[in-house]
């Protein structure tokens, strides 16, 4: 049974691709691009009623939105793959808190970073909203660089092998000012670079950002 991938280039679906390459999974993709009339957009939303990938259609007909679902899913779906600690620890308690802490705050603001006009009605205030995403992006990668600096795990954030964890802030690293993210956080720049020189991430990246 096949699951089936909507995503599109420099999204989220890029760190779902990552997560169905490294499980095993038997996976299809279909690319899905901007909507561009109000009918292709209406398509999307029979699928996804917010109108946004990446959305993992799982093998049974069961549809998944919104990123930390569809890893966590994957995840706990092909466990050899070592995608997050076992349910029910510690481990995956702390891992699940920084996937969510990541998703809801820094995901967000890098979207109101790239569309301010998006999160504005005033046409001169996309600016101010950018401005402050950008602050708001950098506090809080500062907040998980000093918590990444208290771990003792060797290797990546809960091992040494990647979790969904690594590959979400794998993902979100290049969407930041990679200066300002070697200068303020460097063990995160270092995690970024090491990910990068994962043998089964190197075409996931030129895909998306080649």
């Amino acid at each position: 049974m096949t699951y089936r991938l909507y995503g599109r280039r420099q999204t989220g679906s890029m760190v779902v691709e990552a997560a169905l390459a490294i499980s095993g999974a038997d996976w299809a993709m279909e690319t899905v691009a901007w909507p561009q009339t109000p009918g292709e957009l209406a398509s999307l939303e029979r699928i996804n009623p917010r109108g946004q990938v990446p959305i993992l259609i799982h093998p049974d007909g069961t549809v998944i939105s919104e990123g930390p679902a569809i890893l966590l899913h994957l995840a706990d779906a092909f466990p050899d793959a070592g995608l997050a600690p076992p349910p029910g620890g510690s481990a995956r308690a702390w891992h699940d808190r920084w996937l969510a802490f990541f998703h809801a705050n820094v995901y967000e603001a890098m979207l109101r970073e790239l569309f301010p006009d998006r999160y504005s009605t005033d046409p001169m205030g996309a600016l101010a909203v950018q401005e402050a995403a950008t602050a708001y992006v950098r506090r809080h990668f500062l907040i998980f660089e000093a918590e990444a600096s208290r771990r003792s795990a060797t290797g990546f954030f809960c091992g040494p092998t990647p979790t969904v964890l690594d590959l979400y802030v794998w993902m979100l690293c290049f969407w930041l000012d990679a200066v300002w993210l070697e200068q303020s956080c460097p063990l995160l720049f270092a995690h970024w670079q090491s990910m990068r020189a994962q043998d089964a991430l190197a075409p996931i990246e030129a895909a998306h950002f080649g």
